[in-house]
C-alpha cells in the first residue's frame, strides 16, 4: 500500500469519526435542550407557587438556554425585597438587553420607591428603557422637583395627569401627590378630582386614599358614603357641618350610579345648591346625565342641561353627545364635542360625530356646513377603523382593499428572523409560554428602542409572526404601522378550509364569521378568556352545551370545545341562532354574542336609529367597542374575500324595537 493511499484512508476515517462525533454532539445537545426546556417549564410552575427554593434549584439547569433571562426573572422577582443590590444588579447584567431585564428593573424600581430608597432608585432609573410605568414616573417627577431638576409647578402638572389616569390605589403617584401638596405646588382640587373619578368608577378605596392625603377624618367617612350615600345625604347634620361640600359631591356621584333620578332630586335641593360651587354642580349633573344616558333614558339631556359643558369631564361630554345623537339633538352633540379636551376632540370618533352634527344643523348655511363636514371627514377617512370607514363612505368612496406596501427585501426579512427579542418570543410561544412570549414580542417591537420599531421593521416582524402562524402577533404588529396598510397581515384568513364552507352551509357570511373570530381570539385555537370562554370563537361552556344539543351533537363533551372544527361548528351555529333571532341585524347579533341576547334586546328598545348611532350608545364600553370592531372587520374581510367594493353603512342598517311581524323571541337563546 502506497503512502498516499494510506493517507487518504486515514483522512477518510477521520471524516467518518468526525461525523460520528458531530452526530453524537448534536444528539447530546438535543437531549440537553429537551432537559432544559423541561426545567424551564418546571420553573414556571414553581414561580406560580412562589416556591423560591425550587426556583433556585432549577435555575442552574437552564443556564445557556435561549430563555435563561426569563428563568432568571422568575428566580429573582420573588426575592427583590430581600436580595442585595449587588445580587440584583448582577442578575440584570446577565439579562442585559432583554425584556426581562427591563421588567425586573421596573419591578425593582417600584420596590425601591415604596421603601424610599432614593439613592438606588435614581441610580437605576436612567437604565429603565420602557419608561411606561406611571408609578415610576411619579416617583421620578417628585425627586426631580425636590432636586430642582425641573420646576415644581411643571412636576405637579405631570404628577396630576398620571395620578388621575391610575385606576388603583397605588403608592407611586399618591406619594408624589402628597409631597407636592405639602409644598403647595399641587392643589387640593386635584385630590377631589381623583376622588370623584374613583367614586364614579366604583373604586371607593381609591377615593379614600386620595381624601386621606388632605384629612384622615374625612377619609373615614368614605366607607359610609360608599355604602349608603342616600343615608349620608339625608342626615340633617350633614348640611350644617363645615367642609362637607366635597363629600356631598362624592355622595351624589355615588348615588347616581344606582339611581340617577334620586341623585337629580338631591342635586336640586336648595341646601346643596347654596353649598356647592358651579363647578361641583356641573360635575354632578355630568355624572347624573351620564348614568341616565347609559340607561338609555329620555331624561339624560335635561340632566346635562343643568350643568355647564366647560366644567364637565370628558366622559360626561361623550355621553351627552351620545344622548344627543340618539334623539337627533345635533346641537347638543356639537356643543359636547366642542367642550371636550383637545385629545378626545381629535379622536376619529368625535371628529366623525362633529361632522354629522354639522350636517344635521346645516349652520351657518347648508353650503358652508357641507364644506365643513367634508373637511372633517377628509381628515380621518382611511381604510382603517370603524369611523375612518364611515368617513370614507360619507365622502362617496367605496371600501376596497388598499394596495399592498412594497415587498419586503431579503435583508429586511433576515433582520427580523435574527432579532434576538423576536427569536426569544418565538421560542417561548413554541414551548407553550404564550403570555411570556407575547410580552417579549410586544416589548421588542414597541418599547426596546424609543418610539418602537420603524415601519419597515414592523412589517418584517409581522411577516415573521404570520409565517409562524402566530396570528395575534401578526395582526397586532402590523396594526402598529403608521402609514403602510398590509391587509394580508392585518386581516389574515387562517382555517379557511374550515370556516368558509361551514359559514356558507348554514347561511352565514364568511366575512362576518371572520370579523368576529378576529375580535374574539385573534385566531388562537386554544384561547381562553377570564370568564371561561374557549377556542377560536370564544364559546362559553353553557352556550356550547345548549348549542350542541340544538344541532344534534349528542356525544359532545366540554373538553372538545378547544378542538378547532368543533369550536367552529358550535360557534357558527350559535351566531346563526342569534342572527335569526335579531332579524338578520349584524350589530344586534354581535352585541348578543358578546353581552348576551337579553341585553341586546333591551338596548334596542327606543327610537329607530341608524346602526352606528345605536352602536355608539351601547352602555357597556367593552361591547360598544366589540360591535364596532366586528362590523369594521367584517367589511374588510368582505372586500378581501369577494374582491369587490363594500359598505359598512349597509351592514349597520337601522336598529329599533322588534317589529310586531317578527317571529317570537327565541327565549331559550343563552
Amino acid at each position: 500500500m502506497t503512502q498516499g493511499i494510506q493517507k487518504r484512508i486515514a483522512a477518510g476515517w477521520r471524516l467518518i469519526m468526525a461525523g460520528v462525533i458531530l452526530q453524537a454532539s448534536a444528539a447530546c445537545a438535543q437531549t440537553a435542550s429537551i432537559g432544559s426546556d423541561a426545567s424551564l417549564l418546571e420553573m414556571r410552575e414553581a414561580y406560580r407557587r412562589n416556591n423560591t427554593a425550587q426556583l433556585a434549584t432549577l435555575l442552574p439547569q437552564v443556564r445557556g438556554h435561549a430563555l435563561e433571562p426569563l428563568a432568571m426573572y422568575w428566580e429573582m422577582r420573588p426575592r427583590l425585597e430581600t436580595a442585595s443590590p449587588f445580587e440584583i444588579r448582577a442578575a440584570l447584567d446577565r439579562m442585559a438587553g432583554t425584556y426581562w431585564e427591563d421588567r425586573l428593573r421596573n419591578d425593582w424600581l417600584l420596590v425601591l420607591g415604596k421603601a424610599r430608597n432614593w439613592a438606588d432608585f435614581e441610580a437605576e432609573l436612567p437604565k429603565f428603557r420602557m419608561q411606561d410605568d406611571r408609578q415610576v414616573r411619579c416617583y421620578a417627577l417628585m425627586l426631580d422637583a425636590a432636586a430642582g431638576r425641573i420646576e415644581a409647578e411643571a412636576a405637579a402638572i405631570q404628577v396630576q395627569a398620571n395620578w388621575l389616569a391610575q385606576r388603583e390605589a397605588e403608592d407611586g403617584c399618591a406619594t408624589a401627590a402628597q409631597s407636592l401638596l405639602a409644598s403647595g405646588h399641587l392643589k387640593a382640587e386635584a385630590v377631589w378630582q381623583r376622588a370623584r373619578l374613583a367614586m364614579d368608577s366604583n373604586r371607593p378605596r381609591v377615593a379614600s386614599q386620595a381624601v386621606a392625603l388632605l384629612d384622615a377624618e374625612r377619609a373615614a367617612t368614605m366607607d359610609q358614603i360608599a355604602g349608603d350615600p342616600a343615608k349620608y345625604l339625608d342626615e340633617k347634620i350633614t348640611a350644617i357641618r363645615p367642609r362637607t361640600k366635597e363629600l356631598v359631591t362624592l355622595a351624589i356621584i355615588r348615588l347616581a350610579a344606582s339611581d340617577p333620578a334620586a341623585a337629580a332630586v338631591e342635586a336640586d335641593h336648595v341646601r346643596w345648591k347654596t353649598q356647592l360651587t358651579k363647578e361641583e354642580r356641573s360635575w354632578i349633573w355630568g355624572v347624573i346625565g351620564k348614568r341616565s344616558a347609559q340607561k338609555l333614558q329620555a331624561e339624560a339631556l335635561a340632566y346635562f342641561a343643568n350643568g355647564e359643558d366647560a366644567l364637565m369631564h370628558d366622559e360626561h361630554l361623550a355621553w351627552k353627545a351620545r344622548a344627543g345623537m340618539r334623539t337627533g339633538a345635533w346641537g347638543h352633540v356639537r356643543d359636547a364635542v366642542a367642550a371636550m379636551s383637545e385629545s378626545q376632540r381629535n379622536d376619529p370618533t368625535w371628529v366623525y360625530w362633529k361632522a354629522r352634527a354639522v350636517q344635521g344643523l346645516k349652520l351657518p348655511d347648508p353650503q358652508a356646513a357641507a364644506a365643513q363636514a367634508q373637511a372633517l371627514y377628509e381628515s380621518i377617512a382611511a381604510p382603517r377603523g370603524f369611523y375612518e370607514l364611515l368617513a370614507m363612505e360619507a365622502l362617496g368612496r367605496p371600501i376596497t382593499v388598499p394596495p399592498a406596501p412594497e415587498a419586503l427585501t431579503p435583508a429586511e426579512l433576515a433582520a427580523a428572523q435574527s432579532n434576538p427579542g423576536l427569536r426569544r418570543a418565538l421560542i417561548a410561544m413554541k414551548l407553550g409560554l404564550r403570555s411570556e412570549g407575547a410580552r417579549e414580542w410586544n416589548y421588542t417591537v414597541g418599547l426596546h428602542t424609543p418610539g418602537g420599531m420603524p415601519e419597515r421593521e414592523l412589517l418584517a416582524a409581522a411577516d415573521l409572526a404570520c409565517r409562524h402562524e402566530l396570528w395575534d402577533r401578526c395582526i397586532n404588529t402590523s396594526e402598529r404601522t403608521p402609514q403602510a396598510l398590509d391587509h394580508a397581515q392585518r386581516f389574515p384568513l387562517p382555517h379557511r378550509e374550515a370556516v368558509v364552507p361551514r359559514a356558507r352551509e348554514i347561511g352565514l357570511d364568511p366575512a362576518y364569521v371572520y370579523g368576529l373570530i378576529r375580535q374574539e381570539s385573534r385566531f388562537i385555537t386554544d384561547a381562553r378568556s377570564g370568564v371561561g370562554a374557549s377556542g377560536l370563537m370564544q364559546v362559553m361552556p353553557a352556550t356550547a352545551r345548549w348549542t350542541a344539543r340544538k344541532i344534534g351533537l349528542t356525544d359532545f363533551r366540554p373538553g372538545q370545545i378547544n378542538d378547532r372544527d368543533t369550536n367552529i361548528l358550535i360557534g357558527t351555529a350559535y351566531l346563526k341562532f342569534a342572527l335569526d333571532d335579531f332579524e338578520g341585524s349584524l350589530p344586534l347579533a354581535a352585541a348578543a354574542y358578546n353581552a348576551g341576547p337579553g341585553r341586546s334586546r333591551a338596548w334596542r328598545n327606543g327610537p329607530t336609529m341608524p346602526g352606528e348611532v345605536w352602536a355608539e350608545n351601547i352602555p357597556f364600553e367593552e361591547t360598544r367597542d366589540y360591535v364596532k370592531r366586528v362590523l369594521a372587520n367584517t367589511t374588510h374581510y368582505a372586500a378581501i374575500i369577494t374582491g369587490q367594493p363594500q359598505s359598512l353603512r349597509a351592514r349597520l342598517g337601522t336598529v329599533g324595537p322588534r317589529p310586531i311581524t317578527s317571529q317570537a323571541i327565541n327565549a331559550e337563546l343563552p
